[in-house]
């Protein structure tokens, strides 16, 4: 077979040129290319083509991994004597021990004895300033918290004048207090200079005894049997009925039952 047509049909079902055409055929004039056989020609009959046979190509084999030499370590010369890598320091090599190293823990210090404790620089509340008007010829004492000047005009309060005629007094039957601190006054110190029976508080925090106990317009009985009623202050009294409503109702349970 011509050297032309065998490489033509090498290089058409391989794509690859597995033989080469030497000088002086490559210039020469092709020969037709002859048909395919067909599938129906019979057995034993060959076509007058040669048909290349491709060998199936094998996948490529992974290659060997490569030893990489270890370092080699250059001998030390004739006569030098090697260096012995440094290590960490050593507790153990310390003078001191490792638990002087650690600060010992400190206790507090103890408290001072009662003696030696500062007093209470508060007043006691049988201490607490107040000032007062009347004479207290039924034994009724009514506590407020107001400016002086109000307070000396307190006897000609309307509001206040008529709440006394309601349980049949006058302004001169009892005792008008007025507590000059935000501390309140105590109870034991009325009771040394006062003959109080019942005692009506208009504001907060105005006997010592009653601070934490009592409920606006609740009477209550303090020590002694001495009937105490609080309840809000004359100024807001004067404004609103509703209070005036349930003072004058706490007024007869205390009076009046």
């Amino acid at each position: 077979m011509h050297e032309a047509s065998l490489a033509f049909f090498q290089n058409f079902y391989t794509n690859v040129s597995l033989y080469v055409v030497p000088d002086g055929v490559e210039n020469a004039p092709p020969l037709p290319v002859a048909a395919a056989p067909t599938p129906a020609a019979p057995a034993g009959v060959v076509a007058d083509s040669v048909v290349a046979v491709v060998a199936p190509v094998a996948p490529p084999q992974p290659s060997a991994p490569v030893a990489v030499p270890a370092p080699t370590v250059p001998a030390p010369p004739v006569g030098v004597k090697p260096v012995a890598p440094a290590k960490l320091p050593s507790l153990a090599g310390l003078n001191l021990p490792l638990t002087q190293a650690v600060p010992p823990p400190v206790s507090p210090a103890p408290a001072p004895p009662m003696s030696d404790r500062p007093e209470r620089t508060a007043p006691p509340l049988t201490e607490t300033p107040y000032s007062t008007l009347g004479s207290n010829a039924k034994g009724l004492v009514i506590i407020v918290r107001m400016d002086p000047e109000r307070f000396r005009r307190l006897p000609k309060n309307v509001f206040l004048n008529n709440l006394l005629k309601a349980i049949r007094l006058i302004v001169e039957d009892v005792v008008l207090i007025n507590v000059e601190s935000h501390l309140p006054v105590a109870l034991s110190t009325l009771r040394q200079k006062l003959a109080a029976k019942q005692i009506i508080g208009f504001g907060k925090n105005l006997l010592d005894v009653a601070v934490y106990k009592t409920q606006l317009y609740e009477p209550v009985l303090l020590v002694n049997d001495v009937a105490y009623l609080p309840a809000a202050e004359i100024e807001l009294l004067e404004e609103d009925n509703s209070r005036k409503k349930l003072l004058w109702q706490a007024m007869q349970r205390m009076f009046l039952s």
